[in-house]
């Protein structure tokens, strides 16, 4: 079988990998707390034509000669540099400054992690409120429990410190803590957390284990911005650049089998 023909093949299939995730970053370029994705290749196999033990001379060569078989995608890494900051309208949005997530319930009971600091008072079953992201989902608190209020609180009244604490205004109108803090949770890898959609996270055996800020000091501790959403980090000038390069490597692939079936077609037309 020709070499070439499969060698371009898996560029073309590298490449298209290469485009579905430019194209991906592109897409979520609006997307609270998003993070760009980069996608990594890798050689495959190689053959040895040759040995680098003697020539037919007996001399000894110093290579070997060998031909690659192509290419494939290794891996799709993510960056998890801070976004652009953006001011809001809303007291219940946050931003957070450093490299904490939040910590949210899922409906399965997994915790899964989001830097999307979009979140709403909702009513619970219970008459109280509870603190939850724009899917109802609730948010956890520093000791991983969902953050619940009585009905005694105004919402609208309610303020969170650049460490998270939840204060309410007392008779003097000065904000106090009411006891709860909204968790902030970091990873040794936060390269190896698990896309799971709607912005967010899982924990992996890659990513290491959950470290929460409120018990641990090993960490640099994050701030949360009241009022503030972080914006997606995605670079557009930058995507636009690596989707022309990944086209164009994506035809010169497409090329390279053009001209091995010209070549072949040459070598079946040849008469003896």
């Amino acid at each position: 079988m020709v070499r070439s023909l499969w060698s371009a093949a898996t560029g073309m299939l590298a490449q298209q990998t290469n485009v579905d995730t430019i194209a991906n970053n592109l897409a979520n370029v609006n997307t609270t707390g998003y993070k760009s994705q980069q996608n990594q290749f890798k050689s495959l196999l190689y053959q040895n034509m040759q040995t680098k033990t003697t020539t037919a001379n007996g001399e000894n060569k110093p290579t070997a000669a060998q031909v690659g078989l192509g290419v494939r995608s290794a891996a799709i890494t993510s960056s998890f540099v801070q976004g652009q900051l953006m001011a809001t309208e809303s007291d219940t949005d946050f931003a957070i400054t450093g490299d904490g997530f939040f910590g949210v319930r899922g409906e399965d009971g997994q915790t899964y992690y989001t830097r999307n600091g979009s979140f709403v008072w909702a009513v619970n079953n219970g008459g109280g409120v509870s603190l939850t992201n724009s899917d109802g989902l609730p948010v956890l608190n520093s000791s991983g429990q969902p953050i619940t209020l009585s009905n005694n609180y105004v919402t609208s009244r309610i303020t969170i410190a650049e460490d998270g604490t939840i204060c309410y205004p007392n008779a003097s109108n000065n904000p106090v803590s009411i006891g709860q803090k909204i968790g902030l949770y970091q990873f040794n890898n936060p390269s190896g957390l698990t896309r799971e959609g709607d912005s967010l996270y899982a924990a992996s055996a890659a990513s290491g284990a959950v470290i929460n800020e409120a018990t641990s000091n090993a960490v640099q501790k994050s701030g949360i911005r009241q009022g503030y959403l972080e914006g997606s980090n995605v670079q557009v000038a930058d995507e636009m650049v690596n989707l022309i390069v990944a086209q164009r490597a994506y035809e010169l692939n497409s090329k390279a089998i053009t001209t091995t079936d010209q070549m072949m077609q040459q070598a079946n037309q040849l008469r003896s």
